[in-house]
């Protein structure tokens, strides 16, 4: 693990454990876990010869966890910045959940400097709530209840998150614990701050800046991220592939384990 400090000095933990690999891929995680979600993405594409980058969020993991800073344009350039001080060029993106869209808000404000390609993993973009003209998405009332149980009841947040919502295949309680102990790793005011970019942040005129091949995928049975906002996605970006996963919830990387992977190959070795 190596630190990047970022331009407001927060320093976010970045993971390269190749950093000689053939091909590079940079993974953003989701709200409210954390870089330890791509564990067995991050396995086999190390096999085969990858240079794997995962990173945790500011607020998230073993990253610093400021104040302020949480809306998608500052972690976007957070990202930016990893992508500069590691001189990365001719890479794959890849965003889940929270990390799709701003994996979207750095095609736009950086116009996709050094991105080849771009997975897009349940991604909860292009706003992840409905707004006047957008009637996709949730309601800003439900993320409204998650604020407040962050605010009240972190715990049980964590558990409702890892054990009913994330997955629609079953899966060893170890694993749901486990999923649970990485979301309770986030610091409490990440948690509340990133949800209300969740909720607010419209990232709509983001899609209109993607010019690479990009790759959808998403769980028909996702009950986080909507099948509508994929299609948008699918719709509104040129030539983009859609990989569905008709038994699959928002945990597309653990419900249809091998499958995604297979999927993820072959959009990478395209």
């Amino acid at each position: 693990m190596l630190y990047v400090k970022s331009n407001d000095g927060t320093k976010i933990a970045v993971y390269d454990p190749n950093p000689q690999g053939k091909d590079t891929i940079l993974f953003i995680h989701g709200w409210p876990l954390s870089h330890k979600i791509f564990e067995y993405q991050e396995n086999l594409l190390l096999d085969t010869g990858f240079r794997v980058i995962t990173l945790d969020l500011r607020g998230f993991g073993n990253s610093d966890a400021p104040k302020e800073g949480y809306a998608y344009d500052q972690m976007a350039k957070d990202i930016y910045i990893i992508v500069e001080t590691l001189g990365l060029t001719q890479f794959v993106l890849a965003g889940f959940s929270m990390g799709g869209a701003i994996a979207l808000r750095y095609m736009k404000n950086y116009h996709g400097y050094g991105v080849k390609k771009l997975m897009l993993l349940a991604a909860a973009a292009p706003s992840f709530t409905e707004r006047p003209g957008f009637p996709y998405g949730v309601t800003k009332e439900s993320v409204d209840k998650l604020i407040e149980q962050a605010r009240t009841d972190r715990p049980m947040l964590c558990e409702s998150f890892s054990h009913t919502q994330l997955f629609a295949q079953p899966h060893s309680e170890a694993l749901l614990n486990w999923f649970e102990d990485i979301a309770l790793s986030a610091s409490g005011n990440g948690t509340i701050q990133a949800a209300i970019s969740l909720r607010d942040e419209n990232g709509i005129e983001d899609l209109s800046y993607v010019f690479v091949p990009t790759a959808v995928f998403h769980g028909e049975k996702d009950l986080v991220v909507p099948n509508d906002l994929a299609m948008v996605q699918y719709n509104s970006i040129p030539y983009a592939k859609m990989y569905s996963f008709p038994d699959s919830g928002h945990g597309i990387m653990y419900d249809d384990l091998e499958e995604f992977n297979n999927y993820m190959l072959d959009f990478l070795y395209s």
